[in-house]
């Protein structure tokens, strides 16, 4: 993995990108969108994670974060590991998912051809973090990250998306998760 790829301070404001094998649409249901806020909010109250933006798209999850002490490193491969658990058992168990056989399919597909696994693969292995070191920086990939469901086309208007922060920043309302806004 390169060196650009890698919390270098933890301490510092960085956005994160993380996504599904093979780009897979998992998130068009709630219930798994869901598993990922409960996730994020369990290490926001009990792992120190502290949340400026976040958006959940289809195969993809952004997040702007940092944390005050600890290991940034540690709490996204943590926060991966049990989502991907999480969210595969919720497929398998759930009787209205039409893509149930094809979507365990390819994550152990996926599994298969990654030696660190035990059967599946749910996330690419990656994280991509990106050091916000300047406001520019930050007022670029937040917009970004608050107008990525409006092109793709899932909403025409960023606080109309109910996995977003963006609530929180156009409307100055809660949205699903607390976060600490930026300036």
């Amino acid at each position: 993995m390169g060196r650009k790829y890698i919390f270098h301070e933890h301490d510092q404001l960085y956005f994160v990108s993380f996504a599904t094998v093979r780009w897979i649409d998992v998130f068009v249901r709630r219930i798994y969108c869901d598993i990922v806020v409960d996730s994020l909010k369990y290490c926001i109250e009990n792992k120190g994670l502290e949340l400026y933006a976040w958006c959940i798209m289809s195969s993809h999850v952004h997040l702007i974060i940092s944390i005050e002490k600890g290991n940034l490193s540690n709490i996204m491969r943590d926060l991966k590991r049990h989502t991907s658990k999480t969210i595969l058992k919720a497929i398998a168990e759930n009787p209205q998912e039409s893509r149930r056989d094809w979507l365990l399919w390819m994550f152990e597909r996926a599994g298969t051809h990654n030696a660190n696994n035990e059967q599946y693969q749910f996330w690419q292995q990656s994280n991509h973090p990106v050091e916000l070191s300047t406001q520019q920086m930050i007022t670029q990939l937040l917009d970004y990250l608050h107008n990525n469901p409006v092109g793709s086309g899932a909403v025409d208007y960023p606080p109309n998306y109910l996995y977003s922060s963006a609530k929180d920043y156009y409307l100055n309302e809660d949205g699903l998760l607390p976060v600490i806004k930026l300036s």
